[in-house]
């Protein structure tokens, strides 16, 4: 288990309580997720530095500025204006919890609608012949039968590599490769 020690909040600067409520935030997280974070984290609290605003002396308005600055200024697209979003109201909702703050001033900013579909699908038939030409070239003979799973069966790589030979039968004259799909993990 890690200790907010571990945790980089050089970002937070020299405040303190910031370092603190940066680093109990964190700790929440691990592995990439709280790289992702960090990341995020440290875009918002450097905003607020060059405004010379403390990020715990924030209001709903002064947040709802930075929502504009992600879109309009760096041109965010609204996933990724959500997702930082996502990591400021829970940065100040574990304010609000530690008692570093009263209220969050992210409780009520909108954010962007998203929806739940992707955009992207997929493959388009042309990048998957493409993908499929290259795997026929490749030396290693193999590439070309792991291609073919994953984009006509429509696998997933950890179902292509679990596979074995006992996992192809026949059923109604025709041959099937029997997949178990993405198991739920238990909490």
């Amino acid at each position: 288990m890690s200790t907010s020690a571990d945790i980089d909040v050089a970002f937070a600067r020299d405040d303190l309580v910031l370092r603190l409520a940066s680093a109990a935030y964190l700790a929440r997280f691990s592995g990439t997720s709280r790289v992702h974070c960090s990341s995020d984290l440290r875009l918002y609290l450097g905003w607020c530095i060059d405004r010379q605003t403390s990020p715990l002396a924030m209001n709903r308005a002064e947040v709802e500025r930075y929502v504009g600055w992600m879109r309009e200024v760096r041109r965010f697209k609204p996933a990724t204006v959500a997702r930082r979003m996502a990591v400021v109201t829970g940065f100040y909702r574990t304010c609000v919890i530690d008692g570093v703050l009263e209220h969050s001033p992210a409780e009520y900013v909108r954010r962007p609608r998203v929806s739940n579909e992707s955009p992207t699908l997929g493959l388009s038939h042309l990048q998957f012949e493409a993908l499929l030409s290259a795997a026929r070239d490749s030396a290693n003979r193999f590439d070309f039968a792991l291609v073919v799973m994953l984009g006509m069966l429509g696998l997933r790589i950890f179902e292509a590599c679990s596979t074995d030979i006992a996992d192809v039968g026949e059923e109604h004259g025709h041959r099937v490769l029997r997949v178990v799909g993405k198991v739920p993990r238990s909490c």
